[in-house]
């Protein structure tokens, strides 16, 4: 089976290009409303961390997005990484009949 290559950001690579910077909001500003610590959400924002699901309830409180899209962002995003460094040519499919 062959899929289509997507490269979905990272959700902190969006909320910087989404919120932060059109806004012009400071990490540490938002980081006060979610109420974690700033370097929690800039690991976030920098991609070295994934959103959580007590994270995306987060996100969906201060940001307004729903915590599922935020929870589908991120898995988007894993797959994606994923799909592109696991090799599964010697694997092989079951065949249903």
């Amino acid at each position: 089976m062959e899929y289509q290559q997507y490269n979905p950001p990272h959700p902190g690579e969006f909320i910087k290009e989404v919120y932060l910077d059109p806004l012009e909001l400071s990490a540490n500003e938002v980081s006060k409303k979610l109420g974690v610590h700033s370097s929690t959400f800039g690991r976030l924002i920098s991609g070295k961390s994934d959103v959580s699901a007590e994270m995306a309830v987060k996100l969906e409180a201060v940001l307004g997005r729903s915590a599922e899209s935020w929870l589908l962002m991120q898995d988007q995003y894993d797959l994606a990484d994923v799909r592109s460094t696991v090799d599964v040519s010697g694997l092989t499919a079951i065949s249903f009949q």
